[in-house]
């Protein structure tokens, strides 16, 4: 029998699930057909730029993490008593917030697009209507955070999903539309998501009003919370700047070395990855406000066990959908795109493998946010984090080889996770030892021992739709066998099993 909060989590990721099954595929069809309709090097632009306006926006994510660790922890210690004054005071710091990041992209941003990105000259006006519609774009998805943050800490996951599926449709109703447009396709693109943008706000403010009654829309100022979460987003800040400048930072610097080109297919590889990391992210999300609830109840035993859990199975999820896209990636992108855009398929496979060692870490990060105590966490890991930037710079002046970014990307992210564990010792006890018995080995085995085996079976490689379709069923079926022989205690076998015949039942009884 699970757990009530086990079940809560089940139910959430099924709906999260629903919601990114939908995201995935509008995803990859859109990707498909904007870069079609935009072209390689309009599409590169855009997402050079719009990537640049998401680096200037790195504290929206801070304020992201801030936000749903203070609505979770009230919930989980008081009850939500002070959850009135702590959402108020979040939408007063997030209106300031998106002023703050509109000005900076609109000054010192404005200036480095214009002086220090390659872009074409006939393409330069288009390029800065896009990035102004970006910049508004972001500003209005920074007021989104209080909204999105309400629903998550109340684990309101069906309402937050179908918003969603929503804002996912009208995105692809835009692109449809794009194809018809007489307009400068690239200004029009960018236009269109921003009104996506504003319409998926209104959305979130109505229905944040009709559920939380409880919660008045009103100014409010409190000296004391606005300095204690400002305090809190600071050293936040520092590791979401970090993480900002590793991912969009690396994408400039392609942009100057090798054009926008490349930074297509940089993009296109990112997209893929996000598609199959939404997997991870979904489940993540369902386990997020369980964990802050009980660092705030004080069950830190619970709190550990569950970590422990979920790092593995992030893992195990990323590993099975990863595995069949690794082995058959050119033949993948090659269905997936018109046109595959250069160093596509060297940048997804090092970006997912970069993100199979980031599956562990989500369990880590939340667990210590929930402690409030992240000073020493976020400038040690975003001192490591801040590191792709140069490395990858000096190794490009030396060698010129773009899939160096990538392969810098994987190491860094290899030792900031080591770092993240040893952290967690001392800010949450953690237990290193068991963490690396019960998670790191056991995963990293059943996931070599995969492999090999898949590479022993020299599968022919997927020049045909039916090859490809055999190619990613023997892939999934090992990782499968794999996960559930080598990678699961005896005792996750006897539940899963039992999980499976109570969910027989209960079909049957339907």
């Amino acid at each position: 029998m699970l757990a009530p909060n086990h079940k809560r989590i089940l139910r959430n990721t099924g709906m999260l699930y629903m919601r990114m099954l939908l995201v995935m595929a509008v995803t990859l069809y859109t990707s498909r057909v904007v870069l079609a309709v935009l072209g390689v090097e309009d599409f590169g632009i855009y997402h050079v730029v719009a990537g640049f306006v998401a680096l200037l926006g790195f504290m929206q994510g801070a304020m992201t993490t801030a936000t749903q660790r203070y609505f979770a922890f009230d919930l989980g210690e008081t009850g939500g008593k002070e959850l009135n004054r702590i959402f108020n005071t979040s939408l007063l710091i997030h209106g300031l917030l998106a002023l703050v990041i509109a000005l900076v992209a609109e000054t010192a941003g404005y200036w480095f697009v214009v002086t220090q990105l390659t872009i074409p000259d006939a393409r330069l006006v288009a390029a800065l209507w896009a990035y102004h519609l970006a910049i508004a774009s972001l500003a209005i998805s920074v007021v989104t955070v209080p909204f999105t943050a309400m629903l998550m800490a109340h684990e309101r996951m069906g309402v937050f999903a179908l918003i969603g599926m929503l804002d996912v449709l009208l995105k692809l109703a835009a692109v449809i539309l794009l194809q018809f447009l007489e307009s400068d396709k690239l200004i029009a693109y960018a236009s269109l998501l921003m009104l996506v943008s504003l319409t998926t706000l209104s959305l979130y403010i109505t229905v944040n009003k009709i559920l939380f009654r409880q919660i008045k829309l009103r100014w409010q100022w409190h000296k004391q919370q606005f300095r204690t979460m400002l305090s809190y987003t600071a050293w936040n800040t520092w590791g979401n700047l970090a993480a900002a400048l590793s991912g969009q930072g690396t994408n400039v610097l392609l942009n100057i070395f090798f054009g926008p080109a490349v930074n297509a297919g940089k993009s296109i590889a990112a997209q893929a990855n996000g598609a199959l990391n939404n997997f991870v992210v979904n489940v993540q999300a369902a386990i997020n406000p369980q964990i802050v609830k009980l660092y705030a109840s004080g069950d830190k035993a619970a709190m550990h066990r569950l970590v422990l859990y979920a790092s593995k199975y992030n893992f195990f999820i990323l590993f099975t959908l990863a595995l069949p896209v690794l082995l058959n990636t050119e033949a993948l992108l090659a269905i997936w795109l018109i046109e595959v855009p250069p160093y596509a398929v060297v940048f997804l496979q090092l970006t997912i493998i970069a993100s199979l060692i980031d599956a562990f870490s989500g369990p880590l990060m939340t667990s210590a946010q929930a402690t409030g105590h992240i000073r020493a966490y976020q400038t040690i890991l975003g001192g490591i984090l801040l590191l792709t930037v140069p490395i990858s710079y000096f190794l490009l002046l030396r060698w010129q080889e773009p899939e160096l970014v990538l392969i810098v990307m994987v190491a860094v992210n290899g030792f900031a996770f080591t770092a993240r564990l040893f952290i967690l010792k001392f800010l949450t006890n953690l237990d290193v030892k068991t963490y690396i018995m019960k998670v790191i080995i056991r995963a990293t085995i059943a996931a070599a021992i995969v492999v090999v085996v898949a590479r022993s079976l020299n599968m022919p490689p997927a020049h045909s739709v039916s090859q490809l379709v055999i190619n990613v069923t023997v892939a999934v079926t090992l990782a499968g066998l794999g996960i559930f022989i080598i990678g699961l205690s005896g005792a996750e076998r006897y539940k899963a099993i039992q999980a499976l015949m109570d969910l027989k039942t209960k079909i049957k009884n339907r």
